[in-house]
């Protein structure tokens, strides 16, 4: 991946993330999230080279981090602070998770020579990125220790499993 489609996608991701806190927390438009993610993933789609590697990466990203996410709410870890839910979750959830995976599709494969570095930083930034949403008020953590000690193995996981399994089979 050239160094603008790098730059592309961690922005798209990025501003994706922050569209759907935004609108739901400072604009009361929790589908506002859900309209730039889509333009954002359409883009991605049509610049992507191979699409059907993205598309089953996605689905192997998107389907378990929505399901674990879905989990922690039922189980009450944490709430999303918001006004339109689809199952457990907000609307811009699933959105959210497919536009995470376009990671996953090009940029996080430098760690596959690095697989300790990529589980630790996931372990940590995974997490991390979830309390900065209850920072910014969209979601609330009803149980510190236990949100550390499942989101912290449920990254580590996800990107063994992506380092291991998913990017070779892809």
């Amino acid at each position: 991946m050239s160094k603008l489609g790098v730059f592309f996608t961690l922005t798209g991701y990025q501003l994706t993330w922050f569209a759907c806190a935004f609108s739901e927390n400072k604009l009361s438009q929790p589908a506002g999230g859900v309209y730039f993610g889509v333009i954002f993933l359409f883009l991605y789609l049509y610049f992507c080279k191979n699409k059907i590697r993205f598309l089953k990466i996605a689905f192997l990203i998107s389907i378990p981090g929505y399901l674990f996410d879905s989990l922690m709410v039922y189980f009450s870890i944490y709430k999303f602070n918001t006004s339109f839910v689809i199952g457990t979750l907000p609307i811009w959830m699933p959105i959210l998770w497919l536009s995470f995976s376009t990671l996953f599709d090009e940029i996080l494969v430098f760690f596959q020579k690095m697989k300790l570095i990529g589980i630790c930083l996931s372990g940590l930034l995974g997490p991390l990125t979830y309390y900065l949403a209850e920072t910014l008020n969209v979601l609330s953590i009803n149980n510190i220790v236990l949100f550390v000690i499942l989101m912290v193995v449920y990254w580590c996981l996800l990107m063994f499993l992506y380092l291991n399994y998913i990017l070779n089979r892809n």
